[in-house]
This record gives C-alpha cells, structure tokens and sequence, in this order.
C-alpha cells in the first residue's frame, strides 16, 4: 500500500515544489518519519496533503486506499479560511476532537510538523521555524495524544525550546 500511495501521492503533486525541491522529497520525510508506526501511517505520510493540494478528492482517496486513509486525509487536510491563522485555528479545532483509529492521522501530523521544522532548521529557514514555534502551543494541545509517538513529540519539544544560530551559513541548534 505504501508504494501505491506514494506513486498516488507523487502523480498527483507533479511539478510542485516543496521550497526548491520536488514535492517527493517532503513526502518521503514525512513518511520515514511515519514509518515506526506501520504501513497505514506511511500510506497517509505520502497521502497527507493530496486532498489539500491537488485536484484529488477524498472520495478518490477512499476509492483506492479505504476509508480509514481517507478519514485520516480528511482530518490532516486544512480548512477553508481567509489566511493560514483562520485555516490552522479550523484545523487544529477538528483534530482536537479525533480518537479511535482515526488518531493515527494525528502521528502523521506530527511526523509532517517534525519534518517541517527540521527543514526549516536544515535549510537556515528562521523566518518559517518561527512560525512554526508560534503555532506550537496550539498544534500540540490539538494533536498531541500521550504515548501515541512521543519520539517525535520529544523532538519537536526539542526544536520548539532551542534557539537557532547560525555558524559559517549553517544552522544549528543550541
């Protein structure tokens, strides 16, 4: 299933850029982040923003996936709002009320925010780390479940309490 969904999720994205890298490399992120937690959860990491950014509906995901990955899409997909703050805020209001199996979306979330950020600290991006770090508090009271992925949890506590300095056109954190 993994394979399928990332071809799926890989065809669907084309020629978008994920700063100035092929889409692919973020999903690929994503999922090897997602990867301890079983196929399900690569399958929804390669999945994760189909709905959000492409033409691909939910139904088509549940067409070829099921609707436990398209549950999962449904609720990693952003709202409709007038900016990111209005978006985010809808968002993170539905995961906040997710449970059962649906929660594996939420460690596929978390497996995105932590691959996000350590882009943002790989390629010197403070400006979007900030954003991120901004959003944290948030984010985590919407998404966190307790033993659902704490190694990811723990990593972006991490990044959320470091501060980013440069060294030489390298980031790093202190």
């Amino acid at each position: 299933m993994k394979e399928k969904a990332r071809n799926f999720a890989i065809a669907a994205h084309g020629n978008q850029k994920y700063g100035s890298h092929p889409y692919s490399v973020h999903l690929d992120a994503v999922a090897k982040i997602a990867r301890p937690f079983g196929e399900t959860a690569e399958a929804i990491a390669y999945l994760h923003d189909v709905v959000e950014d492409t033409e691909i509906s939910t139904k088509e995901v549940e067409a070829q996936f099921g609707k436990l990955v398209a549950d999962a899409v449904a609720i990693l997909t952003d709202q409709p709002g007038k900016d990111r703050e209005e978006r985010k805020s809808k968002t993170y209001a539905k995961m906040s009320s997710v449970s059962g199996e649906t929660e594996i979306a939420l460690v596929v979330k978390a497996a995105d925010r932590l691959a996000n950020m350590r882009a943002c600290v790989d390629g010197n991006d403070p400006k979007r780390l900030a954003m991120y770090k901004s959003e944290h508090p948030t984010f985590k009271a919407s998404a966190f479940r307790p033993d659902a992925c704490n190694e990811i949890w723990s990593e972006l506590e991490t990044i959320f309490k470091a501060k980013q300095s440069v060294s030489r056109g390298n980031p790093r954190l202190t």
